[in-house]
């Protein structure tokens, strides 16, 4: 999966992804046009046709003010994508991706006027940016977000961004699933994320993914293609994600995970396949092939479980996990470290 900036320095390259993955963008096809002029017939005046709004047309109208294309410098070259209001204070939210190693940072609005952008914080784990901008509140338009927990396979939604820098560019698609699991800047699970086959391409990273009411679901960040090209497969980091790790980010200019210091197996129970060196589980003996039954007595039954209850705690917090090894259960008491970048 890859992420969805541009790399202006690697233009020679035919643009290729931000992370460095294959995926040359094709030439434009031009359309042919033909003359059949010799064959023309006199035909009516036409008449003038009535102008009506559908829903997304709606949205877009309501939503466009507030999205923006981003464009970063930096000693190695720069890269373009998209972000997005969310306060009056200016604030915009992006990708990490997007931002990160940037040197200066601009941010072009959809009247054409272009500021320049602080970062105020940003968080690979899950590839999320807050920058800020000096412009008044009066043409500042923020987006909300939509309620935790009211998105459904199937609802139609709506991406605006910056695709190869056609800025104001919009999308539209259904959700086509949840609950996806895809890897953060810095290699750890960003979990939740919003399937969508709302065309997604290189530009579009850090732009909102919208409900029908125009409310931020996602923020599109990768895709999944054998092209390089938007195969119908684009994951957006959750709104509730997004929101809360902005909030964290304006308020302190960095978030904190908890961290355990393992890798799971795929799928099925919780069971330890790696335990790094020097991490709390190495520290707490765990060991490969132990599976995780409980956390403080709570039961879990899946590896996505355990991850949710170390995610939903601090660095310093003390756990008690239950495991199985052997054929006998433990319980062994962990204090939780801060994640590394």
């Amino acid at each position: 999966m890859s992420p969805m900036s541009k790399h202006v320095a690697t233009i020679a390259a035919a643009l290729l992804l931000a992370a460095g993955v294959g995926g040359a963008v094709g030439a434009a096809v031009a359309l042919e046009t033909r003359d059949d002029s010799s064959n023309a017939t006199t035909s009516p005046t036409a008449q003038p046709v009535a102008r009506t709004n559908s829903p997304i047309s709606a949205v877009y109208d309501r939503a466009k003010g507030s999205v923006v294309e981003v464009s970063t410098s930096s000693a190695t070259g720069g890269a373009t994508g998209s972000g997005f209001v969310i306060d009056k204070e200016g604030h915009i939210v992006t990708n990490q991706h997007v931002v990160g190693g940037a040197e200066s940072v601009t941010v072009e609005f959809s009247d054409g006027s272009e500021v320049s952008a602080q970062i105020v914080g940003t968080d690979p784990s899950t590839d999320i940016a807050v920058l800020d901008v000096d412009r008044s509140p009066s043409l500042l338009k923020p987006l909300s977000f939509a309620a935790e927990g009211s998105l459904q396979v199937g609802n139609q939604v709506i991406a605006i961004g910056s695709p190869f820098s056609l800025e104001g560019t919009l999308t539209t698609g259904v959700i086509s699933a949840l609950g996806r699991e895809i890897q953060s800047p810095n290699g750890f699970t960003i979990e939740n994320a919003v399937q969508t086959d709302a065309a997604l391409n290189h530009g579009n990273s850090g732009g909102p993914v919208l409900d029908t009411q125009g409310r931020v679901v996602g923020v599109a960040a990768q895709i999944r293609s054998e092209s390089g090209g938007s195969d119908g497969i684009g994951y957006a980091i959750p709104g509730d994600t997004a929101q809360r790790v902005a909030r964290e980010l304006i308020r302190d200019g960095s978030v904190e995970h908890a961290y355990l210091g393992v890798s799971l197996e795929d799928d099925g129970p919780a069971r330890l396949g790696e335990v790094r060196q020097d991490t709390p589980a190495d520290r707490a003996d765990l060991q490969p092939g132990d599976e995780v039954t409980a956390v403080d007595g709570d039961p879990i039954e899946s590896g996505d479980e355990l991850r949710a209850e170390i995610d939903a705690r601090q660095p310093g917090d003390k756990v008690t996990l239950t495991i199985q090894r052997g054929g006998d259960e433990h319980t062994v008491q962990v204090t939780l470290a801060e994640r590394p970048e």
